[in-house]
């Protein structure tokens, strides 16, 4: 029995592909954006994940994801806005287009995809359904090395306040905002040294913590316009 359909945008690895192949797992019927062809991309299709293309960098990208969903599924219990761009101003001297580039897929397609699929969110009951928008620690405290990417996850938390009194009470909207959750394959000793010194907690939990952070978002009947702060305790130390 399917339990609904579960929109992730960013699944094609790590913490998207983890929460993709989760709610597969417990019998939903997932939706899985992806921007580039990656070997869990060929995993979650192989499960019968739905895949889609998407390339949130253009408008006409967002609209035409948030069409292929609409067409298909009728009932959406929640949208997990995962997607998204890790690029800082020492690596351009084109500053406005690097806060462009951050703000499109951190900001508009969440604030558009969120506005397309409204209509198709589970609405008969209070509560019974959930939009959930991953941000990040540096919106308490900004970064001096990643400006734009700070401003655009900080523009995002706000939509999470905006987004939780339009939709309430039938749909609850709230953000999650990791800091590090786990490493890449390639990072090295020192640096994994160097980034787990910076939390009060001195480690990298893994995708299960998003995974139970994301179940306690949605089994709360009350939570809304809310931010779980996933860090460690990185933003005191």
């Amino acid at each position: 029995m399917k339990q609904g359909t579960i929109v992730i945008t960013g699944a094609g690895q790590r913490i998207g592909f983890a929460l993709a192949k989760h709610f597969h797992q417990q019998g939903f019927s997932v939706v899985a954006s992806y921007r580039t062809e990656r070997p869990g991309v060929k995993e979650l299709k192989s499960l019968g994940v739905e895949c889609i293309h998407a390339d949130f960098s253009t408008d006409a990208g967002i609209h035409q994801f948030s069409r292929a969903v609409a067409e298909k599924h009728t009932t959406i219990r929640a949208i997990f806005h995962n997607a998204s761009d890790w690029n800082c101003e020492k690596d351009t001297d084109d500053y406005a287009a690097l806060l462009e580039q951050m703000m499109q897929v951190h900001v508009k397609a969440p604030y558009l995809i969120n506005l397309a699929l409204t209509p198709f969110l589970d609405s008969n009951n209070a509560a019974a359904s959930d939009i959930i928008h991953f941000t990040d620690y540096v919106v308490r405290k900004g970064s001096a090395k990643h400006i734009a990417y700070a401003a655009s996850k900080a523009a995002l938390e706000n939509l999470t306040l905006s987004f939780a009194q339009k939709l309430a009470p039938s749909v609850k909207v709230n953000s999650i905002a990791p800091a590090l959750i786990m490493f890449n394959e390639d990072d090295d000793d020192a640096y994994k040294q160097k980034a787990l010194s910076k939390s009060l907690m001195g480690l990298a939990p893994g995708e299960q913590e998003i995974i139970n952070a994301v179940e306690f978002v949605m089994n709360s009947n009350y939570m809304t316009g809310q931010s779980v702060n996933l860090d460690g305790g990185r933003a005191l130390k």
